[in-house]
């Protein structure tokens, strides 16, 4: 009896997983190093510098005044959401002084989280207003802070004139899996816009 090799089929090569970049933005004192350091999976990069008295009449810390430190920079992270996917997350500064690092930051981002704190809500208004003019899809993320008082979406969503398209979450941003499903609910978004947009236009 002749046996011969079996032919051993090569297996395929586990394919590379998709990397997305996200930002993370919001006012001053949101919690937006909080989100990034809680669902990160590999140690936060952080730019935090201590607040100083120079900065007092800049930085604007009613609702937060235990604040100690700030982001100059961004914060950066990274959370694997399936074997497949990979989110890169860039935490953006908050104050105004430095809003020309968001340009930058913005290349090559899927979407964006606008963290939203019900206290201080008009300071949500300058990130809405940049990610709108781009055309990056956005998803409010509102932090609930102990001591906040508590409102539903459709409420905040009516404060903040947001049209039905842009999706209004609430999460707490220092646990991990609520921080987690903020992102998730980013993606969802932009791949379901991203489909409107291909679709063909009915004649």
């Amino acid at each position: 009896m002749v046996f011969g090799r079996s032919e051993r089929r090569p297996r395929p090569a586990p394919a590379e997983p998709v990397a997305l970049k996200i930002l993370v933005a919001g006012g001053f004192g949101v919690g937006k190093t909080t989100l990034v350091g809680a669902v990160s999976e590999i140690r936060p990069l952080r730019t935090e510098e201590r607040l100083t008295e120079a900065g007092r009449p800049i930085d604007d810390l009613h609702g937060v005044e235990a604040k100690s430190t700030t982001t100059v920079a961004m914060d950066f992270g990274r959370i694997t959401v399936r074997d497949e996917l990979v989110l890169y997350l860039f935490g953006t500064p908050g104050q105004d002084r430095f809003w020309f690092l968001w340009d930058e930051l913005v290349r090559g981002a899927l979407g964006a989280v606008v963290l939203a704190d019900t206290r201080r809500l008009a300071d949500s208004f300058a990130a809405i207003d940049y990610f709108e003019r781009r055309g990056l899809p956005f998803v409010v993320a509102v932090n609930c802070f102990e001591g906040a008082d508590r409102y539903p979406a459709e409420a905040v969503r009516d404060a903040l004139d947001l049209g039905d398209a842009v999706p209004v979450v609430l999460c707490d941003a220092r646990v991990r899996e609520s921080a987690r499903d903020v992102l998730v609910a980013v993606v969802e978004h932009a791949m379901r816009r991203g489909a409107q947009q291909r679709e063909p236009a009915l004649p």
